[in-house]
Parts: structure tokens; C-alpha cells; sequence
């Protein structure tokens, strides 16, 4: 059953096109993922799926008694409380209660809505779209501001949807595990992907690679044609106008600029860390009146830190950041800050913008005239020229997060605070943040609920799950999901999300943050063994020539099989040769690596 079709649509917004000409068929059973980068049009394209703006040009036909259920990017809710305002939509009470206990929001059903923050709002009109009788389930960043066990929760709830489903979301293991068929939206041109989130990386690539092919065959072309044209004045009388208009534009046409470039290295001239970093000592928070949020947290960041906090809603995750950062003072505790500290805080509320200052004007503060470098790091976020002289009022959500993003990096700090920074950030963004964190030489503590970008940026996590000190594992996400999932399979859930509540058993088994008041979990260089994160960075090190190497040996070996017959014998010697050098650096590296993962963990375990 065919539930929407769209025949060449397209939009605009003030000063550029979003899309044109695009073309896309809905039917009842599809599960559509639409990725792109911010700005590019995804929530404009959701509003004319579902009726609220009619397009500028092109066809929008529905299903005739088509029910379609919508979460927009910023939802408005009725008035009165959360249960009522769900129940509303629901066949049947019940549901209402059950799917808004899921999403966390249990305690707040007799909540005024117009009382609501933005995340707890988001997940109220969640809810009423997922219990919303429909045919078609259209979801514009369902996971936003949802903790991880909700949106493995949402995850099975949307694969057993019988309807069809068109989302716009950041998460890669969404995308992968609930999508059959991926909408790119890149410069305008849509371009449909069938298979997950891997499936759509590799057609991208392929398309790109064409694309670069092309681009070096009509360079070929051009040199050809320019040098006819250049074969002296009186041929040219005699050579035809079609032909010589034709060589013309293919000489004056110019390469599409790539979509997507990296981050350039800002950490350039950012401040080294000494020794000292930030230490807390037996910190606490808990708001007048009410039960401490957390307690007893000790902690010492190392120089090259790479902490993820992770748990469910409400724990005080944002709260112990805002501690770090100096935002919030503790209710009890110390916390103490190195000389050398600058910390950059990327927090769910973002850098306060004047809307109607232009966006290259933010860069300075408008306190001067940008010049080729402020210009430079505007293009290297997917600012354009149009862009950067746009008002900040004209950006689409995702494009003011990824300015408020620009501003916080291009400060030079060297601690970086990040507060669920996947909310409103396109997945390429993501994709370029993790690749410039790999090799940024600060400390960095994450909040985020992104289990992919968890699993690429940070090596241990600290759990806070409101009922029990909050401890340090080592490992990173994947460990502690293992953990979780090895504990739930036991029937023994409290042990690996809570964790032990003794003194005694937090000691030994819990694993807390390392501090003044805690027993040391990782050797320290005055021991005569290296810190933990120059381990890793070592490690790191170690892994990149293992790649490196790795590639280069089997490159190698092809060329070896494929010149075996017809090289000559001096050739195929000295192609030896190099093999062996390769492979005996390669098993030089692989002898480190598992060296230094040796010696790390026997700096956790401890002395």
C-alpha cells in the first residue's frame, strides 16, 4: 500500500535551495532513515510528508485515509498534564502510562506541560506519536534526550510497527537496526540508499569516488580541448563555433566543492596541561530540601582523560559537569583546578546567541572584522560564503548547535566538558568530532546517550545511576553494555548498574574514580610505571602503525601475485625485500600493542 509519494519536489529557504527535483515513494511496511548534514532541509522535508507546508514546486500524493503520526523538531503540547495530554491521542489508557514510564517519565505524569524543560517536552510528544493509531510514523530525532535503555527500548518498538516509518536521526545504531532504506539529502540532490547506516556509507563512498573519476576525466578532456583552441589564431577562424563553445564550457567548468571536510587542527596553540588537572574529593550535590543526587564522588582527571558519564535520566550527569566546570559548588567535597586549566563547556543549552547577528560576525564577537582565518573555520564547519553572512535567526536548529560547537572548540581549551553533544548534530558532524578528538591532546569527560559515539571517543565510563556511589569501569561503553547484559542474563542487574554499596565492596569491586580518598586504581609515573593515558595514547600510536603496516603488506602481496609472471627478477627481489620489512614492522608494532595492553592492565588492577 502506497502511503505518500513526493514527484520532484522542492524547497527553498531565504538566500538558498534546500532540494530540488526530489523524488521519494512511501509504502506501508518501509523503514526510511533521512541523513544529511544540518541545514540541508530533513525537518523542512518531514513537514511536507506530513501536510504541514505544501511544497514550492512538485507533487505530494497520500494514501486515500492515510492516519499519519508526527514528532516535529520542536513540538508544541496541549495544555493540562503529561497523562492527559497522552491518554488524549491513545486507544486506550494503559498504553499511555506504559509507553510514558518507558521514556522516563513516570514521575511527572500530573506535570503541568507548559512547565516542562525542552528534553522532557520532546519526550512527551514522543510518546504521543507512538501511541497515536497511524499508518505512517514520521519522527524528526526520536532519540534526543532519551537515556540508553529507552531507546533500546524505542528501537523494538519501532521494528515492530507495522506501518511505515520515515525518521530523521543522528544515531548510527538506529539507523542500523531499525532502517531498511537510507534518504541522503546532500546539496540539494537526494539520493536513496537501500540497507542500513554501513550500507549507505559504503554508496556514499562509491558515489563520491565516481564522482572524483569523472572530475579527473573531464581535467583529461580540458587539456586536450585547450590545446586545440591554442592551435594558432587563423585555425581558429576555420575550426566550428560548436565545437569551440562546447571545449568553452568544459574548460570553464569548475569541480562541485566537497560536502564535508574535517575540523582543521585547532588544538594548535592550545595551553598544555600540567600534572594537575581537576581533582574532586568526596563531592556531593543534592538540591534544597531534597535527596542527594549523588555522593562521595572521587575523581582525578589525567592529562589526556577520556571519561564517558554515562546513565539514566535525572542521575546528575549535567550536574556533576556544571561541578567540573565550575558552574554549580558542591554541596559538600572539594574540587580543585590546575593552573594551567581551560575548560570548554559544550552544554545542552549552548552559547547564548544574537539572532540577529550574522554568522561570521559570532566567530569575533563582533568586536572585529573576520578575517581569512575566521572565514577558513566557518568552511571547515559547512559554513559557505552565503552562509556566514546569513543572520543567526535564519539557521535551522542542527546549524545553530554545530555554531554554538565552532565557538566552544575554536577558544583553545584544553579540558572539554561535552553534554549530550549528538542532540541536533548531524551524523557527519559526529563522525568529523570524533576523528578531531582521536588525536586532540586535552582531557575530555562526555555525557551522552549516543552509543556510537560512546564507543569511539572514550576509554572508560563512569556510571551514575542515582541510588549508589558513582564508580569507574574500565573498557569504555562496550564493556560496561557487556557487563549489563551478562548481569541481566544472571538475573544479578543491581550489581552491574549500581554496583556495590558498602565501603568496603566499593573498594574492591566498584571500581570508583580515582582520587585523594580512594584507593589507586592505576600506577602512577612516581611508581616507576607509565599513567594510564599515556597508555593508551601509546596504544594508539601502536594501533595506527598496525594499520598502516597492514595495508602495506597486503598491497604488496596483490602486486607480487599479479607480477609474479612477467616482473623481472631484480623486481620481484626488491618487492620481497619490502614485504619483509613491512611484516617484520608489523610484528614489531603488534608485539608493543600487546605489551602495552599488559602493562595497563596491570596499572588498573593496581600494585
Amino acid at each position: 500500500m502506497i502511503l505518500v509519494d513526493l514527484d520532484s519536489v522542492t524547497m527553498q529557504r531565504p538566500g538558498r535551495p534546500l532540494f530540488t527535483d526530489l523524488s521519494l515513494t512511501v509504502a506501508s511496511g518501509d523503514r526510511i532513515g533521512i541523513v544529511g548534514l544540518n541545514g540541508c532541509g530533513k525537518s523542512t522535508l518531514l513537514s511536507v510528508l506530513t501536510g504541514e507546508q505544501e511544497p514550492e514546486s512538485g507533487e505530494v500524493r497520500r494514501g486515500r485515509g492515510v492516519r499519519i503520526a508526527s514528532l516535529p523538531q520542536r513540538p508544541e503540547l496541549p495544555a493540562g498534564t503529561v497523562r492527559a495530554a497522552v491518554e488524549a491521542v491513545a486507544e486506550q489508557a494503559w498504553e499511555a502510562g506504559a509507553v510514558l514510564d518507558r521514556l522516563g517519565m513516570t514521575p511527572l505524569l500530573d506535570a503541568d506541560t507548559g512547565r516542562l524543560s525542552g528534553g522532557q517536552a520532546k519526550r512527551v510528544a514522543l510518546a504521543r506519536a507512538l501511541v497515536r493509531p497511524s499508518d505512517l510514523l514520521v519522527l524528526d530525532e526520536p532519540t534526543n534526550h532519551l537515556d540508553i535503555d529507552a531507546i533500546a527500548w524505542l528501537e523494538e518498538r519501532l521494528a515492530a510497527h507495522r506501518g511505515g516509518l520515515i525518521m530523521v536521526t543522528h544515531d548510527r545504531h538506529v539507523l542500523d537496526r531499525v532502517t531498511t532504506r537510507v534518504l541522503e539529502i546532500d546539496r540539494g540532490r537526494g539520493h536513496v540508499h537501500d540497507g542500513g547506516y554501513d550500507t549507505y556509507l559504503e554508496a556514499r563512498a562509491e558515489r563520491e569516488e565516481r564522482a572524483a573519476s569523472a572530475e579527473a576525466t573531464r581535467r583529461n578532456l580540458a587539456r586536450t580541448e585547450l590545446a586545440w583552441l591554442r592551435r594558432g589564431a587563423p585555425a581558429r577562424t576555420s575550426k566550428p563555433k560548436a565545437r569551440i563553445e562546447a571545449a568553452t564550457a568544459l574548460i570553464e567548468t569548475r569541480a562541485e566543492p566537497a560536502a564535508r571536510t574535517g575540523i582543521p587542527d585547532l588544538w594548535f596553540g592550545t595551553p598544555r596541561l600540567g600534572d594537575r588537572v581537576v581533582e574532586l574529593e568526596g563531592v556531593s550535590f543534592g538540591h534544597d530540601g531534597g535527596a542527594p543526587l549523588f555522593g562521595d564522588v572521587d575523581l582525578a582527571l589525567d592529562p589526556r582523560e577520556r571519561l564517558g558519564l554515562v546513565g539514566p535520566n535525572g542521575v546528575g550527569k549535567s550536574t556533576l559537569l556544571d561541578i567540573i566546570a565550575g558552574r554549580r559548588r558542591p554541596t559538600s567535597g572539594t574540587v580543585d583546578h590546575g593552573s594551567t586549566v581551560r575548560i570548554g563547556y559544550y552544554d545542552q543549552v549552548g552559547v547564548s546567541l544574537d539572532p540577529t547577528m550574522r554568522v561570521r560576525d559570532a566567530v569575533t564577537g563582533g568586536h572585529r572584522v573576520p578575517d581569512w582565518q575566521d572565514a577558513a573555520l566557518l568552511e571547515s564547519f559547512w559554513f559557505d560564503t552565503d552562509a556566514q553572512w546569513a543572520p543567526i535567526e535564519l539557521l535551522s536548529g542542527g546549524e545553530r548547535r554545530r555554531l554554538q560547537l565552532l565557538l566552544v572548540l575554536a577558544a583553545k581549551p584544553n579540558v572539554l566538558l561535552l553534554d549530550e553533544p549528538t542532540n541536533d548534530l548531524d551524523i557527519d558532524t559526529l563522525r568529523v568530532l570524533e576523528e578531531f578528538l582521536d588525536d586532540w591532546p586535552g582531557a575530555l569527560i562526555v555525557v551522552s546517550h549516543d552509543r556510537a559515539f560512546l564507543e569511539r571517543t572514550v576509554a572508560d565510563v563512569m556510571v551514575m545511576d542515582g541510588t549508589s556511589r558513582p564508580g569507574r569501569r574500565a573498557g569504555g561503553y562496550a564493556r560496561w553494555e557487556d557487563e549489563r547484559r551478562a548481569a541481566r542474563a544472571t538475573g544479578r542487574v543491581g550489581s552491574a548498574t549500581r554496583g556495590p554499596t558498602s565501603a568496603s565492596a566499593r573498594g574492591k569491586e566498584s571500581a570508583p574514580a580515582r582520587g585523594k580518598g580512594s584507593a589507586p586504581a592505576r600506577r602512577t609515573p612516581s611508581d616507576g610505571a607509565r599513567s594510564a593515558s599515556t597508555l593508551r595514547h601509546l596504544m594508539k600510536e601502536a594501533d595506527r602503525v598496525i594499520a598502516r603496516c597492514t595495508r602495506e603488506r597486503d598491497a604488496l602481496e596483490t602486486e607480487l601475485a599479479e607480477r609474479a609472471a612477467t616482473a623481472a627478477h631484480t623486481e620481484l627481489s626488491e618487492l620481497g625485500a619490502r614485504l619483509a620489512a613491512v611484516t617484520g614492522e608489523l610484528q614489531a608494532a603488534e608485539e608493543t600493542w600487546l605489551a602495552l595492553a599488559t602493562e595497563a592492565e596491570a596499572g588498573r588492577s593496581g600494585p
